[in-house]
């Protein structure tokens, strides 16, 4: 993207060549969270455009730090507010992190599925993630957020962004297991 852009929102060439400087090479880590939380090339790159044209507009309020979790935080909030304003109250989907909290054991299962299944399945076993879930697996997995950063992003407590990442790697591990076979369900002598 250029600043030619971003016109609608007012600015000086100094704050505008900060922006691009601190801010637009996070674009691609943008594009990607929005993706995955949207599940649509066309809706990402809108979801994209309009935070960065808020990023812009909020950009005199940033105050150092981490410009990549400050951007995220911003996608992310942009993809629920605009999901929100178009999803009938059915899709809206609610989690209860006490109910569901499960160890986050060993390895994550990316890491040793993605030499096991081809990246088609991946992708699908992804997409059927519920958004709370998919979100936090994407900024640790893809995009390599710590968790205290992921916590920054979502506005979620580090216990909640554990709790979703191990719901998350369970239910990807279960979605990408081969079902048991009839031999290793019983004890064969």
């Amino acid at each position: 993207m250029s600043a030619d852009s971003f016109a609608a929102a007012p600015t000086d060439a100094v704050t505008m060549a900060r922006f691009e400087a601190v801010v637009l090479p996070w674009f691609d880590a943008a594009y990607n969270l929005a993706r995955w939380l949207v599940r649509n090339d066309a809706d990402a790159q809108d979801v994209v455009q309009e935070s960065l044209l808020r990023a812009l507009r909020y950009f005199g309020s940033f105050r150092g730090g981490d410009a990549r979790v400050w951007l995220l935080a911003i996608v992310r909030n942009t993809c629920y507010t605009l999901h929100a304003r178009h999803a009938p109250e059915s899709q809206r989907e609610s989690l209860d992190d006490e109910v569901l909290a499960l160890p986050d054991e060993g390895p994550s299962p990316e890491a040793r599925t993605l030499l096991a299944v081809d990246i088609g399945s991946l992708q699908q076993a992804l997409e059927r993630l519920p958004p709370p879930l998919r979100e936090v697996i994407v900024l640790r997995e893809l995009e390599e957020c710590s968790y205290k950063e992921i916590a920054a992003v979502t506005g979620q407590k580090i216990g909640t962004v554990m709790s979703r990442l191990a719901r998350a790697r369970e239910r990807l591990r279960a979605d990408l297991s081969p079902p048991p076979t009839e031999a290793g369900r019983h004890d064969v002598r």
